[in-house]
């Protein structure tokens, strides 16, 4: 394991972290696509026993259209395949944030305690008092399951305690005029 005691800016530098963090087309968060992860935090540990780097306080990452914000960011990768020589780089699995957790992506915003990415599924999980926004209506719930290249949500509440799915929806400003 690895400690940065100094702000991950300093730390991320482009050989130190580019060969877990760049992918191989597709917009935000692809293990597909070819934009960059772009990710900035306090500090950061690399635990490369387990593949996965941790970026802990204040924690603003962005790929494409797609930024997240947390506490604390847990990175997940593949082991590069020696096989292919060192210039394939490894690809991110999961990500998962805890805290304070934001993500955007075009007009959709959630949040909640706690996110999970997977990246083949191009799936986010947020749970802990989950809200999302398009525009101006909003759902809230336990969890949160939102499909990126679907722009699909899943929205569940817990069934051992009392409360429900909440929305609120606003009518279209177009329909008003008719």
């Amino acid at each position: 394991m690895y400690f940065f005691p100094f702000p991950v800016r300093r730390a991320l530098q482009p050989m130190m972290i580019i060969g877990f963090i760049l992918f191989a087309a597709g917009p935000g968060f692809s293990e597909e696509s070819s934009e960059p992860i772009r990710i900035e935090a306090d500090r950061m540990v690399s635990q490369e026993q387990e593949n996965s780097v941790v970026f802990i306080g204040n924690v603003d990452a962005s790929q494409g259209q797609v930024t997240i914000r947390s506490d604390e960011m847990t990175v997940y990768y593949t082991q590069n395949d020696k096989a292919q020589g060192k210039t394939q780089s490894s690809k991110v699995k999961k990500l998962i944030c805890k805290g304070n957790v934001e993500v955007t992506q075009d007009d959709w915003l959630g949040t909640g305690r706690r996110m999970d990415y997977f990246a083949k599924d191009r799936k986010v999980i947020l749970s802990g008092d989950a809200k999302a926004w398009q525009g101006q209506n909003m759902v809230s719930g336990k969890t949160i399951t939102y499909y990126l290249d679907e722009k699909r949500s899943i929205v569940e509440q817990d069934q051992s305690k009392p409360g429900r799915v909440k929305a609120v929806i606003h009518p279209d400003s177009d329909s008003k005029k008719k």
